[in-house]
């Protein structure tokens, strides 16, 4: 049995510096909790944990996704089709969270953390074993609301950067960034794309220079070739809707493929 840690910010922060040092670029995947039934997403978890995920990022259903593309949304609907519920996540993963190493991030809307209770809510993701969170529906100069809970609980809260952003917006959002910074690599909602804008280096370069945490490239990343290409410029990448189809199809082989190509720095 896996020796048991104590979760949260300072968890993801080792594992990601420990990755670092050792010259491993990064690589975190995404998958929809429930999606397929929970003991399927458990079996996902702890498949995606052995085949070298540096942390995980586990979506939450929700009604009205309006950051993600069609697979993920799909993967969304199944979810809440099956009745899955936050309380019914938290509770699988503190149940099977010794048995999985990698730090685990929600990515949730604001919405379900809310209707949950932000107080409760937080010290059952923090019992479960959650390390940190994603919320792209939340404001950047709202986030009041939610970091006090967050800050409680030693809970990390990782901010997105698009490339439409201002340098002067770039430079506060890295600079507040906990984790790691997620930075969007196109224009629009998740989902593959076939080729990334050439001004990407210069872009990473600058999030680089304000940010004290890891810089991870996200959005459109679908192959081996674009984990590649992205993690010359990023400290690693986080690939979703390529993940979902592949879990989909049993393919663990592309998905295994995906995670080795992030190689070393």
């Amino acid at each position: 049995m896996p020796t048991v840690h104590t979760h949260g910010k300072e968890y993801l922060d080792t594992i990601f510096h420990n990755h670092l040092k050792q010259n491993k670029k990064l690589f975190v995947p995404y998958i929809m909790a429930g999606d397929g039934g929970m003991d399927q997403f458990i079996e996902n978890l702890q498949f995606l944990d052995q085949a070298g995920a540096s942390a995980i990022e586990v979506g939450i259903p929700f009604s009205d996704p309006v950051a993600d593309g069609p697979t993920i949304q799909e993967a969304g609907k199944r979810a809440l089709e099956d009745n899955v519920t936050l309380p019914a996540i938290l509770a699988i993963i503190k149940e099977h969270r010794s048995t999985i190493q990698a730090p685990i991030i929600f990515m949730s809307y604001l919405n379900p953390i809310l209707q949950y209770g932000l107080d409760i809510f937080m010290k059952d993701a923090k019992d479960a074993g959650i390390d940190g969170f994603i919320i792209p529906d939340l404001p950047f100069e709202q986030q009041s609301l939610i970091q006090p809970h967050l800050d409680e609980n030693e809970l990390a809260l990782i901010q997105i950067v698009s490339l439409t952003s201002s340098t002067q917006r770039l430079q506060t959002i890295a600079e507040a960034s906990q984790g790691f910074l997620y930075a969007v690599t196109v224009n629009g909602i998740t989902g593959s794309r076939d080729t990334f804008e050439s001004t990407l280096e210069q872009h990473f370069a600058q999030l680089k220079k304000y940010s004290n945490v890891p810089v991870l490239a996200g959005f459109g990343i679908s192959t081996p070739e674009h984990v590649k290409q992205l993690s010359q410029y990023a400290d690693g990448t986080v690939v979703g809707s390529k993940i979902i189809e592949l879990l989909q199809t049993k393919d663990f082989q592309s998905i295994k493929e995906l995670i080795q190509a992030k190689g070393e720095v």
